[in-house]
């Protein structure tokens, strides 16, 4: 055996660890279903770089990690969207073949390049309903997870989705959608980011042509107010037989004052 030699499974093995604990090092994104799309939330106090974007009219994209790595990412899918786009049809342009696209390129960079990609991403599509939705999750080494509902990934991912379970719900409003996101991104004890240091986006079904919508400005704040507004209690009617629906019981005579038609 020549001096120095690794063996490929511990190779694998330390490519994998090198990459989670890059991935690690960075804040979650949070991406969930909402009564009428999809929606990305991120801790993102940068104005100027993007961990959430659109790809085509009705596909967005998400992403955690180094930036440049999955920003070179983010633009070969547009690349790709664009040409299929224009060479067949708009509606070929699917999030799956982005997808696909992407499990390749990041398989390949993890078992041929000497350093992987330290880079977590989804690709999310809107359908026409809610059934039609799709969430992709795709991981370093190139391994693609059809999510359902909700997904987050970044730094303590799995604390994150834990919270984020307890406030999902499907059909949940945008405002109370967001509200879960910020639940879920929220450390324990800890306060919410204010707007502006959160990136926030729509995949909105209702939307003509393009769906992917920024949430920022007024209309963020807006919704911010929303979800910290607690519901109001469901009013509770007072206990009562005729309230209740009861058949009220005439009140009993003291037994002593009972007249038994004795006539004495």
């Amino acid at each position: 055996m020549p001096f120095g030699y690794v063996s490929p499974e511990q190779q694998m093995r330390d490519k994998a660890d090198y990459a989670r604990k890059g991935i690690a090092r960075g804040r979650s994104v949070v991406v969930l279903q909402y009564e009428d799309g999809i929606l990305f939330v991120a801790p993102n106090p940068s104005r100027a770089l993007h961990k959430i974007s659109e790809i085509y009219d009705k596909i967005g994209f998400a992403a955690v990690g180094r930036y440049n790595e999955f920003e070179a990412l983010r633009l070969g899918g547009i690349r790709y969207a664009d040409i299929n786009g224009y060479t067949y049809a708009r509606d070929d342009v699917t999030a799956r073949g982005l997808a696909n696209l992407y499990a390749q390129n990041l398989g390949q960079i993890f078992t041929e390049s000497l350093k992987p990609f330290e880079v977590e991403i989804v690709v999310a599509e809107v359908g026409d309903t809610a059934d039609e939705d799709h969430i992709y999750r795709l991981t370093f080494d190139g391994s693609v997870f059809d999510e359902a509902g909700l997904v987050a990934m970044g730094g303590h991912a799995d604390a994150v989705a834990g919270r984020l379970k307890e406030r999902y719900r499907d059909g949940l409003p945008l405002a109370e959608a967001l509200d879960a996101a910020l639940f879920a991104l929220t450390e324990p004890g800890g306060e919410r980011p204010p707007a502006g240091q959160l990136e926030v986006a729509v995949l909105d079904r209702n939307r003509p042509h393009r769906k992917f919508l920024r949430l920022n400005g007024a209309r963020l704040e807006r919704l911010l107010a929303e979800s910290a507004t607690p519901a109001p209690a469901p009013e509770t009617p007072e206990t009562g037989a005729a309230e209740t629906g009861a058949p009220e019981v005439p009140p009993t005579a003291p037994e002593g004052d009972i007249d038994t038609g004795s006539g004495g």
